[in-house]
């Protein structure tokens, strides 16, 4: 074994991973297919140095490789942004070969643009914020369909049968006569997706307190003002870890709620909120600035202060949003 420091670069496939290592002079000590396997990556990488920095482009199954590495190899393990990755190839061909050259080059100058490698736990947690979220999504789904099969029949519920879809509701939507035939099976069979939806929704949040009761940032997050167990979920899920952002505004602008400047020249512009974030976390962070603004005093005068400056309601929702989010920060960063 060598004791030349070495730097490797892994695109990942499903099936097998291109591996690139280079010296710290940029040369090319090795660049071929390999199987997706922590140990013959090691078996490959080991006679040619010493590992000092490994980069692999984030996707799906790199954050497990990632882990693996870590722990059986010992390796210096960081995850790299697909789309800043994407934006810096020189050239508009694209092979594993150039990939994970590429890789392999800016994780040896230090220009890999990293993101988090969550243990799996937060992993884990994440697959079940989204699977509740897939659920409710398609409980959503459902309603639109038996609302707009309604419309279409010209069928309206008396207003005395309650709220729409309260049980009352429910059951005149249910073998309705004003319905024709084929209309009233489709309704029915629907409103019983419904149910096995909502079943399962119940199934999964049943799960995510199981998993989350022991969890103390879930705790923590609980405590403070707006924040309920779907919320505290979410950013549990997708923040992780307070601490790893540095400052308020990075972890802002991570849930997607900073401005997006917009300026050119003399022209000084927002326009709206930055895109790349993660659009649940987003929307979890939006729906609790809503219920901040109708909850909480403070929030509530601050909503205000904007509308009386002709501010629209996007802005101020995500202006109470964004500034709620900072001192989320300090709050969680203080307890740790």
């Amino acid at each position: 074994m060598s004791n030349v420091p070495v730097f490797v670069g892994l695109d990942y496939h499903q099936d097998s991973i291109q591996v690139c290592v280079l010296n710290q002079q940029g040369d090319v000590l090795l660049n071929r297919s390999a199987g997706n396997d922590c140990q013959e990556l090691g078996r490959l990488v080991a006679p040619l140095g010493v590992v000092q920095r490994v980069g692999i482009e984030a996707c799906c199954g790199a954050a497990d490789l990632g882990e693996e590495l870590v722990e059986h190899l010992g390796w210096n393990v960081s995850l790299g942004h697909p789309a800043y990755i994407a934006r810096m190839k020189s050239s508009p061909d694209k092979s594993d070969y150039s990939d994970g050259r590429l890789l392999a080059d800016l994780t040896r100058v230090g220009y890999l643009p990293r993101v988090w490698l969550a243990p799996a736990k937060i992993r884990e947690l994440r697959q079940l914020v989204n699977h509740r979220q897939r659920c409710v999504d398609h409980a959503r789904s459902l309603k639109l369909q038996v609302g707009a099969i309604l419309r279409e029949q010209r069928v309206k519920i008396d207003k005395d049968r309650g709220s729409r879809w309260s049980k009352a509701w429910t059951a005149s939507v249910r073998d309705n006569d004003l319905l024709s035939e084929q209309a009233r099976w489709i309704v029915n069979d629907l409103l019983d997706d419904i149910i096995y939806s909502q079943g399962k929704i119940v199934a999964v949040q049943a799960r995510l307190r199981q998993v989350t009761a022991a969890d103390e940032v879930v705790a923590r997050l609980m405590k403070q003002d707006g924040i309920g167990e779907v919320t505290a979920w979410v950013l549990r899920a997708f923040i992780g870890d307070f601490s790893r952002f540095k400052t308020a505004k990075q972890m802002s602008r991570y849930c997607g709620m900073s401005p997006c400047n917009a300026s050119s020249g003399n022209k000084i512009a927002d326009a709206g909120l930055i895109d790349g974030c993660n659009e649940l976390l987003r929307m979890t962070v939006v729906q609790a600035a809503h219920r901040l603004i109708r909850t909480v005093q403070r929030w509530s005068r601050l909503a205000a202060s904007l509308k009386a400056r002709g501010n629209p309601r996007c802005v101020i929702v995500g202006a109470v949003g964004n500034r709620w989010l900072r001192n989320l920060h300090h709050a969680m960063k203080d307890d740790n």
